[in-house]
């Protein structure tokens, strides 16, 4: 096991003025599953390819147990990687595959079938040492890629999209089966992926990065209790925070009929001229019955089983705003109705209008 570090760590391709990777700094604790998130073009994966050592560092530095690896090739680096895609070697059975790192690096044949077979046995793969690939779903070819990985007992594990290529089920199941085994390991993982339910399910901590540059690093509860901008309580969630533009008051902040009572300190940090945005979960927001609070004119009903999402619209003309609501599932609203929605002022979220800074509500 191993601690990790980045130390304004950039990556700045030939050509392109904005670095993929700008300047992150992020400490990774000794056996600890971090989770690098973000979307498309956010620079997650470069960041863990120059950890591998397959991405330049341009400037700053890469530590591993506080040694700068930034120039150190990528075997020398005692890491070990699982691509999205299984690169696994078709004319080798299971076990020679997962055995194969071991045997370039000249370890003795007893040793390696001893590790291959405790590795087979912690993937339940056991049955399957003499199969070839081809012979394999693509949950187990997964599983034999990690297998390599944990054969070679390295200082830390690094996973770049492993299961984007499974289906749904069989993702939720392999997501549950890593992140056991990376607890029964205790090696430190760092772990790639766009999906923040993945991301929120798998992570002890989760950095979330956008545009190259580092946006909050923090445990899955904090990053959706207390995102510290717009991108992140936007990103964060399944579905979406809905973020509203308000109106600043004396009492607080007012979105159509309601008022949210915020304190004097948060008053003073949105009065700057630059407007304000307020957050709100759908799990937030509750129909009302009674017709007060938001008229909200249902588009889509999401039903889900114990539980529904409506999507509509509040206001009217150039005025809407997309809204989503979570309620109980078996007795949803129709989709072409209309409702009236309250939200709960202890569970709303403030940012600033102009950077999407995160405000906080009781100052």
């Amino acid at each position: 096991m191993s601690t990790v570090e980045y130390v304004k760590a950039s990556r700045l391709y030939p050509g392109n003025p904005v670095p993929a990777v700008d300047e992150l700094s992020l400490e990774i604790a000794d056996g600890e599953f971090l989770v690098l998130v973000g979307p498309s073009g956010s620079g997650k994966s470069t960041a863990l390819r120059m950890l591998a050592g397959l991405e330049e560092v341009t400037s700053g530095e890469i530590r591993i147990d506080g040694v700068d690896v930034s120039d150190a090739s990528p075997k020398d680096r005692d890491i070990a990687m699982v691509f999205q895609s299984y690169a696994l070697y078709p004319h080798m059975t299971v076990g020679e595959n997962m055995g194969f790192a071991l045997r370039l690096a000249g370890v003795g044949k007893a040793d390696i079938a001893t590790r291959v077979a405790r590795a087979a046995a912690m993937l339940d793969l056991t049955g399957h040492l003499d199969r070839k690939p081809k012979a394999l779903s693509g949950g187990q070819r997964q599983r034999v890629a990690m297998g390599r990985a944990i054969v070679r007992s390295p200082r830390v594990f690094l996973m770049d999209e492993p299961l984007s290529n499974l289906d749904a089920k069989l993702r939720v199941q392999t997501r549950t089966e890593i992140a056991s085994l990376q607890r029964e390991l205790g090696t430190t993982t760092v772990y790639v992926t766009h999906d923040q339910t993945e991301a929120m399910t798998m992570g002890d901590r989760v950095a979330v990065l956008k545009d190259g540059v580092l946006q909050q690093v923090a445990t899955p509860r904090e990053l959706y209790d207390r995102p510290v901008n717009v991108f992140v309580a936007g990103f964060i969630g399944s579905p979406a925070m809905n973020v509203l533009p308000v109106t600043l008051t004396a009492e607080g902040v007012q979105l159509g009929d309601l008022t949210v009572p915020v304190g004097p300190a948060a008053r003073g940090a949105l009065g700057s001229g630059e407007g304000a945005q307020l957050g709100v979960r759908p799990e937030a927001l509750h129909l009302t019955g009674d017709g007060t609070g938001l008229r909200l004119d249902v588009a889509v009903v999401e039903e889900l089983g114990a539980d529904a999402y409506l999507h509509g619209s509040l206001g009217a003309g150039d005025g809407r705003r997309p809204l989503v609501v979570r309620v109980d599932g078996r007795t949803p609203p129709r989709a072409g109705s209309t409702v009236h929605v309250g939200l709960r002022p202890d569970e709303v979220h403030l940012f600033r209008g102009g950077d999407g800074a995160r405000v906080d509500a009781a100052g």
